[in-house]
């Protein structure tokens, strides 16, 4: 095996002129929160395929729609309202995080004004589901979290996997950034604790709308969706074990 680090690449399929955009990061990760967010988010604001992330390092799967094939990890972007999305049909494997969070901002953070994460954490209590805590990469997001009333985490805490990936470039790099925090399902994927996310949380950082009605009265079929998202990506983990090792992950990812 060579000791070559891998890379991933960018490659830009349209032109879409958009003024300072705030990137929203759509990533899979616990109970496919993000994902499932900015899935609403990005059909309901119609934005288009903006480009394409390869690597070496992502699963060696093909993912398709509506009859074609297309890349795993994909951007989209609008300029009405200024919004670009960061997607995956698949969780990413670790060996991945630390290229792709490296494309995200060499390839992409001149293109955008900031970004916000989003990142399900289990549960503790049924109490607790939907509750959304904010971390900021500066005192000045800070602030704007505390004016939207979205409650800051005050005790100390990690975020792991990609999301932990990508926010920490953002912060080494000053690329002002909001993490979102939202307590989900301990075992499922969540449309609930993803509407609670959009409707608490983003919707009072951003200048537009989400419609999230879809997001509960189609809950039963999102969810089975993405669990079957899931089961797959855990078949192709289980494919690449000999090949790799998962690292512990944080508090949050």
């Amino acid at each position: 095996m060579s000791d070559q680090p891998t890379t991933s690449s960018f490659e830009q399929v349209s032109e879409i002129e958009t003024d300072e955009p705030t990137l929203i990061e759509g990533l899979p990760g616990h109970g496919l929160v993000a994902a499932i967010a900015v899935d609403q988010i990005t059909d309901q604001l119609e934005l288009d395929h903006y480009g394409n992330i390869t690597s070496d390092d992502f699963p060696p799967v093909a993912t398709f729609e509506n009859g074609l094939v297309r890349d795993l990890v994909r951007v989209y972007a609008g300029s009405d309202p200024d919004v670009m999305t960061l997607k995956s049909d698949l969780a990413l494997p670790p060996a991945s995080f630390e290229s792709l969070s490296q494309c995200v901002l060499t390839k992409l953070a001149d293109r955008f004004d900031r970004a916000i994460f989003l990142a399900g954490a289990p549960a503790q209590s049924e109490e607790q589901l939907g509750d959304v805590i904010g971390v900021a990469t500066t005192e000045d997001l800070r602030a704007d979290l505390t004016d939207a009333g979205i409650e800051i985490a005050d005790d100390p805490g990690v975020v792991g996997g990609i999301t932990g990936a990508l926010v920490r470039q953002c912060y080494q790099a000053d690329i002002p950034a909001v993490l979102l925090i939202v307590r989900s399902h301990p075992f499922l994927p969540d449309p609930s604790a993803a509407r609670a996310v959009i409707e608490n949380a983003l919707e009072p950082l951003v200048d537009f709308d989400v419609d999230t009605t879809a997001l509960e009265e189609q809950a039963d079929e999102i969810q089975q969706r993405m669990q079957q998202v899931a089961e797959q990506y855990q078949q192709v983990a289980e494919e690449q074990q000999p090949q790799q090792q998962t690292p512990a992950t944080g508090m949050f990812q």
